[in-house]
């Protein structure tokens, strides 16, 4: 069985890691179900302007049926922006952000996922573009369950960066289950909508137990 990392300070509660797999196998098997169609392309109609100025920006490549941030990635370096992917070194993190353009060779990191070679330039994003599971309105967000993007956005949030999720409007909970360790986002994107997630909720000393 596959259990959570757990890291220095961290107190694992397991009601709530119970609560977050039975979310993840129900979420899962509805992403599963879903058709992309042109949900690709109408992220792009979605994603709001004050997101389209910030530069660099750490997409990644989609894996699982997650939604496609490719065209979205490609708008924006047409637009002037510098991009970046994920490479992790190894499964344990963190995360690099190589500056990438598309059609640049990619090769396979820690968990197999297309990434820049490890020679590529390392950059700080200042817009993160974040898969998932499920989010809810208040931008919590269930990733797989290994807590790399909470870490990724935690760090980079310090200095100013603005976390986005990027998801199917299917992929909507009522809640998220959440712990004070999970980072929260600032903006979903969905291919029928932009969601600016409710200030007072994203941090994770004032998430309601």
């Amino acid at each position: 069985m596959w259990c959570r990392p757990t890291f220095l300070g961290e107190q694992v509660n397991p009601e709530l890691e119970s609560e977050k797999a039975d979310a993840r196998m129900l979420m899962r098997a509805e992403r599963a179900a879903l058709e992309p169609g042109d949900a690709a392309l109408r992220l792009i109609e979605n994603f709001p302007i004050e997101l389209a100025k910030l530069s660099p920006v750490a997409g990644y490549w989609p894996v699982g049926g997650e939604i496609d941030p490719r065209p979205l990635m490609a708008a924006l370096a047409k637009a002037g922006r510098t991009v970046a992917l994920p490479r992790m070194e190894n499964r344990a993190g963190p995360a690099r952000f190589l500056a990438w353009r598309a059609g640049e060779a990619l090769t396979a990191d820690a968990f197999g996922v297309p990434a820049p070679p490890p020679s590529g330039a390392d950059l700080s994003p200042r817009l993160i573009l974040a898969p998932l599971l499920a989010f809810d309105r208040a931008g919590r967000r269930l990733g797989q369950g290994g807590g790399h993007y909470d870490r990724i956005i935690s760090l980079y949030r310090a200095h100013g960066c603005v976390a986005v999720g990027l998801a199917y409007a299917e992929q909507e909970m009522e809640r998220v289950p959440s712990g004070p360790h999970d980072a929260h986002l600032d903006w979903v994107i969905t291919p029928k909508e932009a969601i600016r997630c409710a200030p007072r909720l994203r941090g994770p000393s004032t998430d309601p137990a």
